[in-house]
């Protein structure tokens, strides 16, 4: 594919000038020539179309070069494009001036063919150069946004804010985070009985609308495993009320998923306390969290009521005075013995 020529603009009140360096141009090749006879022409040239160099008289009525290269150089859609100031022998001072101000060169009147052919040469390959270089910035800045994206898929905000600030996420105790779990009843018995594409959309749909609950009670969404939905609250992000803010964000996914085709019922298990967080893996890493909160979580929700959210006592003495709930009795938990569930009815 062709390259597209470059666009000159000749700017010269006078006439006899215009014509002698525009057909100067075309003998060397440059054949999308436009003349303006002021500064005020060139100017409403600039404004409708592109062009790669300018060739400005500095004497001219109305609007001189001076004007007009001051005007270039403030705008910020034009100021990269190089000018050569087109002078008399006796004006050199004035091109010292226009060089001050932004030019790029000059030519003098009257103009030698082998000046001329070299500095709007290099003019124009400097301006290449430009423009290819914010071609590759603005890729890096593309690539930059894709891997920033990629990131946050793939890890809480809090932790690629982490990871941006000093390239790494240290695994670390966070001492009072609420852990959330959210599973789908009878989800085995749907993926057996739907096909694939069917199974994924609805997963996707009601998990889409999960992470929007997440980040309206500003609690982190940490992974999907199968059915089951993790957050939580306190680890990254400061929460005034993190224990509470799981519990609503709990009933808010039960109304959700009942108002999402296919209208599953989820059960809602938050349990508040210490937890580890780091990554794990070097290749398709992970962001993950450990201990006896997680794991107590986790159960909580086995044993929560289709359509409910449950909690530990423990962690419901945080928020009493602030909800309903109703007692599920007492549970055995692996690795922590007898533990009563209270179901939250409703928060206020």
């Amino acid at each position: 594919m062709s390259e597209v020529a470059p666009a000159l603009l000749v700017v010269d009140d006078n006439e006899d000038n215009r014509f002698t360096l525009t057909e100067r141009l075309k003998r060397e090749g440059y054949r999308n020539v436009v003349c303006a006879s002021n500064g005020r022409e060139a100017l409403k040239l600039l404004a409708t179309r592109p062009f790669d160099l300018v060739l400005l008289d500095i004497t001219m009525p109305e609007m001189d070069g001076y004007q007009v290269l001051e005007h270039l150089k403030a705008d910020t859609t034009l100021r990269n494009i190089p000018v050569v100031m087109i002078s008399a022998v006796d004006e050199i001072e004035s091109v010292a001036r226009c060089v001050g101000l932004g030019a790029e060169d000059y030519l003098a009147k009257p103009f030698n063919a082998v000046l001329l052919r070299a500095r709007v040469a290099a003019c124009l390959e400097k301006k290449k150069l430009r423009d290819q270089e914010a071609v590759y910035t603005q890729q890096i800045e593309n690539e930059k946004r894709r891997a920033d994206e990629l990131l946050y898929a793939i890890l809480p905000p809090g932790a690629v804010r982490e990871l941006k600030a000093t390239n790494e996420v240290r695994p670390r105790r966070y001492n009072e985070v609420a852990v959330l779990f959210c599973d789908i009843v009878g989800f085995t018995s749907y993926c057996d009985e739907n096909p694939p594409e069917k199974v994924v959309e609805d997963l996707q749909a009601l998990i889409g609308e999960y992470e929007r609950i997440v980040r309206q009670h500003e609690m982190e969404k940490i992974k999907t495993i199968g059915d089951a939905f993790m957050a939580t609250a306190g680890l990254f992000n400061s929460v005034p009320d993190p224990v509470f803010a799981s519990l609503q964000c709990g009933l808010d996914m039960v109304t959700a998923s009942r108002r999402i085709e296919p209208k599953w019922e989820v059960r809602v298990g938050v349990q508040f306390g210490p937890v580890v967080a780091g990554i794990i893996g070097q290749r398709q890493y992970v962001f993950d969290l450990w201990g006896d909160t997680v794991n107590v979580a986790s159960r909580i929700a086995a044993y929560a009521n289709p359509g409910t959210v449950a909690t530990s006592g423990a962690t419901w003495l945080r928020i009493r005075e602030r909800g309903r709930g109703r007692s599920l009795g007492f549970v055995e938990i692996k690795g922590k013995g007898r533990i009563e569930l209270i179901e939250c009815l409703e928060l206020h």
